[in-house]
């Protein structure tokens, strides 16, 4: 574009830009049809009906205690949601909710043992099957190991794991609320309900550049060179600013067995006295690891692959970061055709 039109299309772009920041809470997001399964306290299991079910395995999809599930149904065309009902598989989805105060004594334990089992029990007893695929991503991957830990032989047939911390001593993370000068208990004990907003606010600053200028300048250059951005940014921009609050024991749990005392990765990890052992996963097994994860990296996965006993283990590495190797503009012609692939391969009868 020459400068001479650059400079005549700045106004027009910067009515624009200013217009697409503004209405981004009116984005749609999460629109695929879906019908409520069943329902505790603030947890609720969705099933999306498909049309063209091929596969007699269902998929259970598990995302993480803080932002919102609804990155698996962005948006139209970019679902991941609606590119498994396409590919013939009958997928649940666990939402977490939004916790408040009355859920300060919500920790991992409700999460796992309770929550996330009997959203397992719904899921089989509405698909009419004895096993499913368990799909968690980040912290989702985390409970969702948990839960394969704590039962080998239960009825997870196969299990995914996308970019999901296992042993997160070499993060970022962990240098920011690993020492003891991070009082975690302080927090804990001052918020029933950690705001969402303040641990989105520290995520983002693990790459201020990225979240507070690169992003906003990107949005604006594409605006000035008449390219339609507004879905896509919009879609992505509401479901950041989303964050529900972290139920307090579940923080506190979290920031310490994981960042703190690296629990689950020493085999020290408890739930109601049962050893959360990773050792003793025994499910078809896929980990996906993403190569500019700041948020989980590579490295913090790897260790599962040779710790667990499952004989069917795949590891997937593919570049990106922790959400754009999922929700990125080029996820549905690369990672998701992969999970697609290696699912179907061990959903049938």
């Amino acid at each position: 574009m020459s400068a001479l039109r650059t400079l005549s299309r700045l106004p027009q772009a910067t009515v624009e830009f200013a217009n697409v920041i503004l209405t981004t809470p009116d984005a749609a997001i999460g629109q695929t049809p879906r019908e409520v399964v069943w329902t505790h306290r603030k947890t609720t299991l969705y099933r999306y009906r498909s049309s063209a079910r091929e596969h007699a395995v269902p998929v259970l999809l598990v995302f993480a205690l803080i932002n919102r599930p609804e990155i698996f149904d962005l948006r139209r065309g970019s679902s991941f949601v609606e590119f498994l009902l396409g590919e013939g598989f009958d997928v649940f989805l666990v939402d977490w909710g939004v916790p408040g105060e009355e859920d300060s004594e919500m920790g991992l334990a409700e999460f796992v043992c309770d929550e996330l089992d009997w959203a397992v029990r719904e899921t089989l007893r509405a698909a009419h099957e004895d096993e499913l695929t368990l799909l968690g991503w980040c912290i989702g991957g985390t409970l969702c190991a948990m839960y394969c830990a704590l039962h080998p032989a239960g009825a997870v047939r196969n299990a995914v794991l996308l970019t999901t911390p296992i042993d997160p001593s070499e993060s970022l993370y962990a240098r920011w609320v690993g020492g003891e000068e991070f009082d975690v208990d302080l927090i804990a004990d001052s918020y029933p309900a950690v705001p969402g907003a303040g641990i989105d606010f520290a995520n983002k600053l693990m790459k201020p550049v990225t979240n507070y200028v690169t992003t906003y300048r990107r949005l604006f250059q594409g605006i000035l060179e008449g390219k339609d951005a507004r879905v896509a940014y919009q879609a992505m921009a509401k479901w950041v600013a989303d964050s529900p609050s972290f139920p307090a024991r579940a923080y506190r749990e979290w920031i310490t067995w994981m960042y703190k005392e690296n629990r689950l990765i020493d085999g020290r990890l408890r739930l109601r006295g049962d050893r959360v052992d990773l050792a003793r996963i025994e499910q078809n097994l896929l980990v996906v690891t993403a190569g500019a994860d700041h948020i989980a990296p590579r490295v913090g996965t790897m260790p599962l692959l040779d710790l667990v006993a499952s004989e069917d283990v795949t590891h997937v590495d593919r570049p990106g970061g922790h959400i754009g190797l999922m929700a990125g503009s080029r996820a549905k012609h690369e990672i998701w055709p992969e999970l697609a692939d290696w699912m179907r391969e061990r959903s049938g009868h």
